[in-house]
């Protein structure tokens, strides 16, 4: 029997999300919000959001960013004004299962309310932990693009060794870099040092930075304050991977004249095909393991 799926918005990532469930037998795929695509998806099925038979979907799957915090799904590849309510969520079959990339306090509640299956696709170590290696590299980009200085010999100074950290300290370091890694688990600075690398204690940061030419933030926390920024060198460069806001003071980054970067969704520029896989590979991997169940 076939399980009849909506994807809802989405960017560049989803148009290979898209391509991979395509080539999944069992699946019926129908495409919401895509309607401004220049070259569409042969063979699928394209409809209008009101459109959508609800009651018939197996599985929902929404954006990277969800929804906002009143339903509404923003979309790159439509002017649609989609907005997913309360009474929208109720229309699903009890069985349904809603993928998102992130969720919120609104898409939590609703799908909570309603009893229906959320899974926040990056709060998975799995995906994570593939996500790391596109946005390792897109730091590297990032690196190259705003210094006038290689990589090989820098001093690299990593916040953070959690998913996204250790992969980040572990590829700058395959490039010649000095590398520190920041952080406040006393197991992670053993690993660090284990690694080879230069372990730091979090909460003596500002100690280190004074000798430091590339600053890279993974800790969705301000943990680049003043006191870290302020024995910066001029040609320092700081690059903040951690979720909006980021955890860097920018404001007082900007007044010592320190380039700060919130880079964002970097997957999705750097390999947005690499990423689209990794979700497809995932969701697919759970469709299947609740089926078998």
């Amino acid at each position: 029997m076939k399980q009849l799926i909506a994807v809802i918005g989405g960017d560049a990532r989803y148009l290979e999300l898209i391509r991979q469930l395509k080539a999944i037998e069992n699946i019926e795929i129908i495409l919401v919000g895509y309607d401004k695509l220049e070259q569409g998806f042969t063979g699928l099925n394209q409809v209008d959001f009101q459109e959508l038979e609800v009651e018939n979907l197996d599985v929902v799957i929404l954006p990277i960013t969800g929804t906002d915090d009143k339903g509404k799904v923003e979309t790159v590849f439509s002017i649609q004004d989609i907005n997913l309510t309360e009474e929208w969520f109720q229309r699903l079959k009890k069985s349904s299962v809603v993928f998102t990339g992130i969720t919120n306090e609104y898409l939590t509640t609703v799908t909570r309310r309603t009893n229906r299956t959320l899974i926040p696709l990056l709060d998975r170590d799995d995906v994570a932990i593939y996500n790391s290696i596109p946005t390792a590299e897109g730091a590297i980009m990032m690196a190259i693009e705003h210094t006038d200085y290689t990589i090989h010999s820098s001093s690299v100074i990593v916040a953070g060794f959690g998913r996204v950290g250790n992969t980040v300290a572990n590829k700058f370091a395959a490039l010649g870099a000095k590398v520190s890694v920041a952080t406040r688990s006393t197991k992670d600075l053993a690993r660090i040092t284990e690694m080879g690398l230069t372990p730091i204690s979090l909460d003596k940061l500002p100690a280190y930075t004074s000798d430091c030419d590339l600053l890279i933030n993974t800790i969705p926390a301000q943990v680049i304050n003043k006191d870290a920024i302020q024995n910066l060198p001029s040609n320092a460069l700081i690059i903040d991977l951690a979720s909006k806001p980021g955890g860097t003071d920018f404001e007082y980054a900007k007044q010592r004249g320190i380039e700060a970067i919130l880079a964002r969704s970097l997957p999705s520029i750097v390999a947005p095909k690499t990423a689209g896989k990794i979700l497809a590979d995932v969701i697919i991997q759970i469709l299947t393991i609740e089926k078998e169940l």
